[in-house]
């Protein structure tokens, strides 16, 4: 086949790539080689645009055992244990196919943990949404979280934390990011880096069929009018298939059979194979015509390019294959030698004994184009909101207005479709500021929460993403959980735009600065450029999510009140900052202005703080103050409890809205028996911790002296209402 410009272009390759295709192999490609060029340089597996920004980022630490560049990272977490975890977007597929594109995501993502040697014990998600009035919302939130819990259901994998948001930006491209946490033991963690020539290549699990094909080149290019005719794109996924794949994998990984093992995920085998050749600096050979085909006359193209589910590609140690293939007969999977390791450095596809293709491996992986894109600042708004000139509202009004609204509503019509305690190793699950999950049989956990906040990012990426980083921080440090490492994925529009560059880079800028100051390192992470429809982006979404220690697990720690007459507590400093407020974007529809500053050695030392607090448990629950502010806050400590708050007379404050709706960060609320505050108040003032003594706990009611009164068990139903009439 002739190939001319029309066929380059729909590979998603530039004139310019093209040029250096030739030149690297000093020739023209064939078709078989382009698609794979396709595959490879496309911005979803090459990170051309984003490369150089990420070797920013913080990536070790003493607990780090692997960072990126892995299927997943790893740390220890202490007696020979180590989590495994990363977090991955299937956005364009979830949007073109959205139940098959989520399952698939979550399949991809579990396969990234047990690949490394970890069992997964913990799923979790971060979905967006456009404007719950938009013609597709309804139908895409349906399908998505039908498509996230029918796959981890399916599995038997505890689906225990989450977001879902909504916003208008969203509503010709959302986001469906899905994360996987694993457990493994630190001398049985397995890497994808090929060793040695002449061993064997072995294809496992699942048949090879047309789906999924050109996906990874869908997920780097923009929606247009056209985009359903992309469905054929989407993969098909097996949740039972990937059980036995699962598990023969995990049974193989007992001996010392395995050199190398590589998901077969974005790009397939072509991606998978070049992978694992390129790391460990060899060649390999495929014989096409031995991969298992569920489809008949499948092509070496559809072959290689196939983004079919449920498949593994395995490098054994000589003479290991007879016993391996036991395992995998056992489970009633596909066990095929379909090449081997070699000393030439170039990917060689053979089909019936003749050579289909033949590329340099450095020109698939090391030689794909690096681009250091043109972006500029953001271009901040300076103007401060004059809130005198707003329309004067009740605090309860506004209340009511963000508990009732899409983003605050509960979201439990969403979380009880996902089994969150299959595997009984769930301590707290959705609901809480963080999840908590049990080592099995012992008596440590780890606490796990995925975060963003597109509306801070977009207004001010710097702040908006070290405030994200920060938030995760505060999320696991009020279950009692050490902060130990993240996982990332940064979701933006087209990079070819300096201002989209430019918010990726600030953002990215702003996570790096956080990550240093909390030695927050991150470990693992995937990068989601193009999200956008005809030339229309959405908000910078970078999301993260992070893993934390409970050295020593008791009764484990929530937000919800605990008794009658606790005093509450406000650690850290209130500036009554409404800019980007919840508050001013769901009662006046602003959305205008900076986000609230942040202090980094305060979120460090005030969160630190806390956590010695509770460990010496002196705490009754505790909550970080992010969206809606304090009394958002404190309405959220009430919803699931008999007891309400009766706050102190504020005389400081003239502008309570300022007080109660502000959105400052380094702040929690924390319930404190009242024979132990004269403790918790004494090692608040000896760390130099700023905090007010706000109120007491009381039976049922909110209350702020002289401006609110209401019950919660009104709350419970205003918080009900939309997710239960949408």
């Amino acid at each position: 086949m002739k190939i001319t410009d029309k066929i380059i272009e729909k590979h998603g390759l530039k004139p310019e790539e093209f040029e250096k295709i030739k030149k690297l192999l000093k020739r023209e490609p064939n078709f078989l080689e382009l698609g794979i060029f396709s595959a490879m340089w496309n911005e979803h597996c090459s990170y051309k645009s984003s490369r150089i920004h990420l070797k920013k980022l913080p990536t070790k630490g003493k607990q780090v055992i692997q960072g990126p560049g892995e299927n997943a990272g790893v740390i220890d977490i202490g007696d020979d244990d180590a989590i495994v975890f990363k977090i991955e977007s299937h956005n364009h597929p979830s949007f073109i196919e959205p139940y098959q594109g989520a399952a698939t995501g979550v399949g991809g993502i579990l396969r990234d943990v047990f690949t490394m040697g970890a069992r997964p014990i913990a799923l979790l998600n971060s979905i967006h949404f456009g404007a719950p009035s938009h013609k597709k919302t309804k139908n895409l939130l349906n399908g998505v979280v039908s498509g996230i819990g029918g796959y981890g259901n399916c599995i038997g994998i505890p689906t225990v934390a989450g977001e879902t948001k909504f916003d208008e930006t969203y509503n010709e491209n959302i986001l469906v990011n899905a994360m996987a946490v694993g457990h493994a033991k630190k001398d049985k963690i397995f890497y994808s880096k090929a060793k040695g020539v002449n061993k064997s290549v072995v294809y496992v699990g699942s048949k090879t069929g047309r789906d999924g094909i050109h996906g990874a080149s869908m997920a780097s290019a923009e929606f247009d009018e056209n985009s359903e005719e992309k469905k054929p794109t989407v993969q098909v996924g097996d949740p039972f298939t990937e059980k036995l794949l699962m598990e023969a994998c995990l049974e193989l990984m007992k001996d010392n059979s395995i050199i190398s093992i590589q998901d077969m995920g974005a790009a397939g085998l072509t991606s998978s194979s070049v992978e694992m050749a390129s790391k460990g600096e060899l060649g390999i050979e495929l014989e096409l015509d031995k991969v298992p085909c569920r489809e008949k006359n499948m092509t070496p193209y559809e072959m290689m390019l196939s983004e079919s589910q449920e498949r593994m590609l395995i490098i054994l140690e000589d003479g290991k294959e007879k016993e391996a293939k036991k395992i995998f007969d056992k489970w009633d999977l596909d066990f095929v030698v379909i090449g081997k390791t070699t000393n030439t450095n170039n990917l060689t596809l053979k089909y019936n004994d003749k050579i289909e293709g033949e590329i340099p491996i450095e020109a698939l992986a090391s030689k794909a184009p690096v681009y250091d894109r043109k972006w500029v600042k953001k271009d901040v708004q300076k103007n401060k909101i004059d809130l005198k000139n707003l329309k004067k509202i009740k605090i309860e009004d506004a209340l009511i207005k963000i508990l009732s609204s899409p983003n605050h509503s509960h979201k439990d019509w969403v979380t009880n479709q996902y089994d969150q305690s299959v595997m009984c190793d769930t301590i707290q699950k959705s609901g809480s500021d963080a999840a908590i999950i049990r080592i099995h049989n012992k008596d440590k956990a780890i606490a796990v929460s995925v975060d963003s906040s597109a509306n801070y990012c977009k207004s001010h990426p710097i702040t908006g993403g070290k405030q994200i980083v920060c938030e995760n921080w505060r999320n696991l440090i009020t279950v009692g959980a050490k902060p130990l490492a993240i996982t990332n994925c940064l979701n933006f529009g087209n990079p070819e735009n300096k201002e989209i560059m430019g918010e990726f880079a600030e953002c990215l800028e702003g996570i790096k600065e956080a990550c240093d100051f909390l030695d927050y390192p991150v470990v693992s992470g995937n990068v989601s450029f193009y999200n956008g429809t005809n030339k229309k982006s959405i908000n910078p979404t970078p999301v993260i999510g992070g893993v934390g220690l409970i050295k020593r697990l008791s009764k484990p720690l929530n937000h919800v009140f605990k008794k009658d007459k606790s005093i509450l507590v406000v650690i850290g400093k209130t500036f009554g900052h409404l800019e980007q407020s919840c508050f001013l974007k769901e009662n006046y529809s602003i959305k205008e202005g900076m986000p609230p500053e942040v202090n980094l050695l305060n979120e460090k030392n005030n969160g630190e703080c806390l956590l010695r607090l509770i460990n010496k448990k002196l705490i009754l629950s505790s909550h970080d103050i992010s969206s809606g502010g304090l009394i958002v806050a404190l309405s959220e400590m009430s919803l699931k409890s008999e007891y309400g708050a009766k706050i102190h007379k504020l005389k400081k404050f003239t502008n309570l809205f300022e007080y109660f709706f502000g959105e400052d960060q380094a702040r929690y609320v924390i319930e404190i028996d009242a024979k132990n505050y004269p403790y918790v108040e004494k090692i608040l003032k000896e760390n130099n911790i700023f905090f007010e003594n706000i109120g007491l706990t009381q039976k049922e009611y909110i209350e702020i002296e002289g401006e609110l009164k209401i019950s919660n068990k009104d709350l419970f139903k205003i918080n009900n209402q939309w997710y239960n009439n949408y």
